[in-house]
């Protein structure tokens, strides 16, 4: 009795520490990653200089302004210019346009207002009929692969878990895909999860 206490208030403590853990350790990573960016500023405006301390994740906050100035910049005529003429000075760099080229259509798929990329969870069978995963909708398939396809196709990534930043890229029949009613962040904690963690149930909306 008394060591089925301890390992119950043993896994307990760990439901608690563990995530706290892996929280604190990203978030420690991203704000290191993000200090970095404060090598962009003349030295006499770094923290350790101007307050005598560093101040930890201060290059969280650079970083932010870079981004959204960068937007703004780029939101206007003369800074949709200067990106053009940048973008045509890296298509002249063998090696380099290949790989800007690549990176940007996935960015500009990915994170675009208007596309349906990962913003819609799909219940696909897979690996075999009768087994069933969540998916993400990723769009259709087009070029010479839609030409070879008969009738509506739809374009699906399929996470592994506990890591979702990997997985298979895979198309199926429009009509052998359920769409389902959670959002991304509910969808990503199941697959994290292992199933563990289960989505609520949406109160349908009246028709």
């Amino acid at each position: 009795m008394r060591r089925q206490l301890i390992k119950r208030y043993l896994i307990t403590g760990l439901l608690i520490w563990v995530p706290l853990a892996i929280t604190a350790w990203v978030l420690s990573l991203i704000a290191g990653v993000a200090d970095q960016s404060m090598r962009l500023l003349p030295k006499a405006t770094h923290p350790s200089n101007l307050l005598g301390f560093d101040i930890p994740g201060a290059g969280i906050v650079v970083t932010l302004v870079i981004i959204l100035g960068t937007g703004l910049l780029a939101t206007n005529l003369i800074g949709q210019r200067l990106v053009g003429w940048w973008e045509q000075f890296l298509a002249r760099i063998p090696v380099v346009s290949s790989i800007y080229n690549s990176v940007k259509q996935v960015s500009d798929t990915l994170l675009s207002s208007s596309g349906m990329a990962f913003r819609q969870p799909l219940l696909v069978q897979y690996p075999h009929q009768g087994s069933w995963t969540i998916a993400f909708l990723t769009g259709e398939p087009g070029g010479d692969v839609a030409r070879h396809l008969e009738g509506k196709h739809v374009s699906v990534y399929v996470p592994t878990t506990p890591n979702p930043t990997s997985g298979f890229f895979l198309i199926f029949p429009k009509d052998q895909v359920i769409e389902l009613d959670m959002n991304v962040d509910e969808a990503l904690k199941y697959i994290i999860s292992m199933g563990v963690v289960v989505p609520p149930v949406h109160p349908k909306k009246p028709t």
